[in-house]
């Protein structure tokens, strides 16, 4: 069920219909519902362990290296992700907002996991102090939209060089 679901929103996005999911799961929308409730719970079902990797992976780097550096590897692979599940970013935006959605508590680590990096960073010298998190989980929410884009991801990618280079000293 898991994996025709992540099939279904790779290929439809994170707002595919749960109807879809279950005929293309073989079964009942009601046994869809079941064993997921919510687009949210689906989601969380499907993200977790990537949210969690994510979250790992900014601990690691927080530990190890450049902050400025760590920063902005942890960066392009979060914006790497949300571009590969194309819509999820939406998602992960309202649920940090709402503490019942099934989704909250992993974006809420995920989110704090990359205020870590830049407080490493800021501490070091190599970010300016007045970003915080909420900027730079809004940073990412603006480049992973932008590579949702059809024919975007040049732009992308050059916009992201762009605004990093300009939001971290060298």
């Amino acid at each position: 069920m898991l994996v025709v679901a992540g099939t279904v929103l790779a290929e439809e996005g994170a707002d595919a219909s749960m109807r879809d999911i279950a005929r293309r799961a073989g079964m009942g929308l009601a046994t869809l519902l079941r064993h997921f409730p919510t687009r949210d719970a689906l989601l969380e079902a499907l993200l977790r362990t990537s949210f969690d990797e994510l979250t790992a992976r900014a601990d690691a780097l927080g530990d190890t290296g450049s902050p400025r550096d760590g920063l902005l590897l942890w960066l392009r692979e979060f914006v790497a992700f949300t571009t590969e599940h194309y819509g999820v970013v939406t998602s992960t935006v309202k649920a940090i907002e709402e503490p019942g959605s099934a989704l909250h508590d992993s974006c809420v680590a995920l989110h704090a996991a990359g205020a870590q990096l830049l407080a490493r960073a800021q501490a070091a010298g190599e970010a300016p102090v007045d970003v915080d998190g909420a900027d730079l989980f809004a940073l990412v929410s603006a480049f992973a939209w932008l590579g949702d884009q059809t024919r975007q991801e040049q732009r992308a990618e050059r916009l992201f060089g762009l605004v990093t280079s300009a939001i971290l000293s060298r």
